[in-house]
């Protein structure tokens, strides 16, 4: 449609009815100056979206006009005159903040700082832990124990003295020994011929010999029967009764 069809239509119409705008303005309540604005198609004056539509349609309703079809030559001649859109402004994404790296680093350092702290401070503890340990695991250094006297201190250390058996162990040929000294196996396995060994026991002995006739037993130095017959395995306990003449 070219310009200036839907304004002079309308004025036209208008005319041909013998309506003036004084009757139209009163019939339709619409304003004289968006009627004038319609016929003279001075878009700036009037109002947009359903506002002009309703205008449109009172106007075709009282002149007897086809309402969709004055609607249509209405937008079509508004579209025509309406100011291009706005080009879309182009979506940049932002750039990072030029303190980002710096705050990076920052925080980065302040990572393996603590890390170093966390690990340093572990070592000692495990140090720490470590130590307690061993002091604890030490053998703790014999106490004196009270006595009643003085005069009683040296007779009670001799007598646990001589409380301590010393066996000697002499071989005359290779045979098997197996000892127990207080119940707990202090040797087992083969003696050379001419050996000698020395075991210790507070309470006593139990010697075994595979051949008892190649064994030779002192018990605190003094000597003890064969363990068995010529050629023969034996077995013998010893202990402080062994010891009275």
């Amino acid at each position: 449609m070219a310009k200036g069809n839907f304004g002079e239509r309308l004025k036209r119409e208008r005319e041909l009815r013998e309506v003036s705008m004084d009757e139209l303005t009163k019939a339709t309540r619409i304003s004289a100056r968006f009627v004038e604005a319609l016929e003279n198609e001075d878009w700036g004056k009037l109002p947009g979206g359903v506002f002009g539509h309703g205008f449109v349609r009172s106007i075709a309703r009282y002149l007897g006009l086809n309402e969709e079809a004055l609607l249509g030559e209405y937008d079509s001649a508004r579209a025509e005159h309406l100011p291009p859109p706005p080009p879309k402004a182009e979506e940049r994404i932002p750039s990072a903040p030029k303190w980002l790296p710096a705050a990076l680093a920052l925080v980065a350092l302040l990572l393996v700082v603590g890390f170093f702290f966390t690990v340093r401070y572990a070592w000692h503890r495990y140090a720490a832990h470590r130590t307690e340990n061993k002091s604890a695991a030490a053998p703790l250094s014999p106490q004196p124990q009270p006595q009643s006297g003085s005069a009683t201190t040296g007779p009670t250390q001799q007598s646990s003295t001589a409380a301590l058996l010393d066996l000697s162990v002499s071989t005359f040929a290779a045979t098997h020994i197996r000892i127990i000294a207080d119940n707990k196996l202090v040797f087992d396995g083969q003696l050379p011929a001419w050996k000698n060994r020395h075991f210790s026991a507070h309470q006593q002995f139990e010697v075994t010999a595979g051949d008892s006739t190649a064994v030779l037993l002192e018990l605190n130095g003094k000597a003890m029967p064969p363990l068995g017959a010529p050629g023969a395995s034996g077995t013998m306990v010893l202990s402080q009764k062994d010891l009275r003449p």
